[in-house]
């Protein structure tokens, strides 16, 4: 069973801490997404489970057999790990049938063996009918199927991906999300996706693990850091969330400035600390009429607005700034003053 541990992994470069005591856990079979801003650690983590990378402590082991520690390190060849790169990196002089061939000719597969599980891969990555075609004969999105076709054949035990779809345009990145799951799904292999995109990761993944500065911010579903962030981070990285600065009062209220909100769930912390709460753009709501008397509602100032088509985003200055999703014909001048109501039931408080 190819199951993954990552039990303490810490990797420095000079004065620089890049994983920060990272553990974690990945089941045979799980689609996970090492998601997070640049410079989090992400793919130093990846390069150590492949064996690119030595730790500096910690250890890595597949299905309970170490395979990196500071004692020893089994080098990639011998991992049964297959990697796909942001590059691509498929040979230019091979054609296509010769690029996901080659890494069972160079395991020694009989040559029958090898043409009848090349012509398997070809076929579940749409790619048969480019089999003899060269890379620069292939669009961008065809280039990243033989990528994959080459890393599936194989039969890794483990898949590891490292932003694989960064060069594609914005129509072939959905279709490819779409794509590498359903390969997933279809061969079960385990797989270790590193990403900074979190419509990627929100798609493709069983669990998401969301870094930060070489450390772990949070695990767990999409739903999960979604619905349910336990950090200022989290929130603000997942789905654009607001985060809205308040003092704990007592209950389910919190005081922004000189006015009390009703704050639905979370962690509030001690009557008189300092905290913050999160909510979704799409989860508060912009009133344009500064006098009226609504529920759990701040005043504020329009600072400025974008057409996005399907809603207009508003940057309002409530003591601090907050973005809101509004319909797309509700169109409010820079400098208006409104009134900004925050869903209850949708703010999730975070102590700090």
């Amino acid at each position: 069973m190819a199951n993954l541990e990552l039990e303490n992994i810490t990797k420095r470069y000079s004065d620089v801490v890049s994983v920060d005591g990272l553990t974690m856990s990945v089941a045979h079979g799980e689609f996970v997404c090492l998601l997070g801003p640049s410079g989090c650690g992400k793919t130093t983590t990846l390069r150590m489970i492949a064996g690119f990378l030595e730790p500096d402590a910690g250890e890595i082991r597949v299905g309970g057999k170490v395979v990196s520690s500071v004692r020893s390190v089994v080098p990639p060849e011998r991992r049964n790990m297959s990697m796909i790169f942001q590059s691509y990196a498929v040979w230019p002089h091979m054609t296509v049938r010769q690029n996901v061939a080659y890494g069972l000719k160079m395991k020694s597969i009989p040559p029958l063996e090898r043409q009848s599980r090349t012509d398997v891969a070809l076929d579940a990555t749409k790619l048969r009918t480019q089999a003899e075609r060269y890379p620069s004969e292939l669009s961008g999105g065809q280039q990243q199927r033989v990528a994959l076709a080459r890393a599936l054949v194989t039969k890794p035990d483990i898949l590891l991906l490292d932003e694989p779809l960064s060069n594609l345009d914005t129509n072939l990145r959905g279709d490819m999300r779409f794509e590498i799951r359903r390969l997933h799904d279809e061969f079960h292999y385990t797989s270790i996706y590193v990403t900074h995109d979190q419509v990627e990761a929100m798609t493709m993944a069983d669990r998401i693990v969301i870094m930060n500065a070489g450390r772990i911010e949070q695990i767990g579903t999409p739903e999960d850091v979604y619905e349910r962030p336990n950090s200022a981070f989290v929130a603000r990285f997942i789905g654009g969330g607001n985060v809205v600065n308040a003092t704990y009062v007592s209950g389910h209220t919190v005081q922004v400035a000189d006015h009390r909100l009703e704050i639905g769930r979370g962690n509030f912390g001690v009557p008189g600390a300092p905290m913050s709460f999160c909510v979704k753009t799409h989860d508060v709501e912009l009133l344009v009429d500064d006098g009226i008397a609504a529920h759990n509602t701040l005043p504020g100032t329009v600072r400025g607005q974008a057409y996005l088509g399907s809603h207009r985003d508003y940057i309002v200055d409530v003591g601090q700034d907050v973005l809101i999703a509004a319909p797309a014909d509700l169109s409010v001048p820079n400098g208006s003053k409104v009134r900004v109501r925050f869903k209850a039931e949708r703010c999730r408080g975070l102590a700090k």
